[in-house]
């Protein structure tokens, strides 16, 4: 058995889960990549995948991550390959795929079904839909991230596990392709496994609520988003869309714009006149 998920923290939570369960117990592979954010298009051959990655290369820049898009280190496509590679030389192994409801779990869901369609009876989906836990304090919850379930739940959550059905296979990697065919480059999740897309700008509007006529730091402002707003993405992310409203010329700012840390930024005096 091999499980698949889609965040760093799901990793240490279900490999503590498959130590509870002998009949878990299989290696616990990532896909690293933010399927939910950036341009998706021809996701499957060479054109796509270097759009994709000169895409991650200007957002990543200058930041606290500059370089990691050119580093090698994530390559979901490595990962795969060789995963594919192991299932092909033993018919006998089978593949759980793990998601929780939202938008990075589920866009990546989209993108590895491509690469499972051979393996169809073989490759189970487990997901968490609006499903009901028990957190550590002994409360009911809905997770939105498979990492805030408790290990010993997952141990329930495994009576979910169903195989990805043959017409699921058909459609689910061409409605892939139709939202890659859009080129847009935010999607989000409207409810069970349907996602909508906006442009890059998306979180825009609601980054700019967290900027004062103060002098803040970067980092404080994107903290604010991260733990107010309503729909929130990678830190990453947010610094980008940050850097991109400087260059309009909206902002005021004070510091090299490089990391977060590194800069403030404030509401231009004319705007808060405006405002005022």
């Amino acid at each position: 058995m091999i499980h698949i998920v889609f965040n760093q923290a799901d990793v240490a939570v279900l490999q503590q889960a498959t130590e509870l369960d002998e009949s878990l117990q299989g290696p616990v592979l990532q896909v690293q990549d933010d399927y939910a954010v950036g341009p998706i298009a021809s996701a499957y051959i060479g054109e796509g995948i270097n759009a994709r990655k000169e895409w991650w290369k200007e957002v990543l820049s200058g930041g606290d991550l500059g370089g990691k898009a050119e580093s090698g280190e994530v390559d979901d496509y490595k990962t795969i390959a060789e995963l594919v590679g192991t299932l092909r030389r033993d018919p006998e192994e089978i593949v759980w795929i793990w998601a929780a409801q939202n938008k990075h779990d589920v866009s990546g869901y989209y993108w590895l079904t491509h690469y499972m369609k051979e393996f169809q009876g073989r490759v189970f989906i487990l997901y968490l839909n609006n499903l009901p836990f028990i957190n550590e304090k002994g409360q009911i919850f809905y997770p939105e991230w498979l990492h805030t379930i408790p290990p010993k739940e997952f141990l329930k959550a495994k009576k979910l596990a169903r195989p990805i059905t043959l017409s699921e296979f058909e459609i689910d990697p061409d409605e892939w392709i139709r939202l890659g065919n859009e080129n847009k480059g935010i999607r989000i999740l409207e409810g069970g496994k349907k996602l909508v897309q906006y442009e890059y700008d998306f979180y825009d509007a609601d980054l700019k609520k967290f900027i004062t006529k103060d002098w803040q730091k970067a980092a404080k402002v994107i903290s604010q988003f991260l733990s107010k707003a309503k729909q929130t993405t990678g830190d990453m992310y947010l610094l980008w869309r940050l850097k991109q409203i400087i260059q309009d010329g909206k902002l005021d700012v004070q510091g090299e714009v490089r990391n977060m840390k590194d800069f403030e930024v404030k509401l231009k005096a004319a705007t808060t006149e405006t405002i005022e």
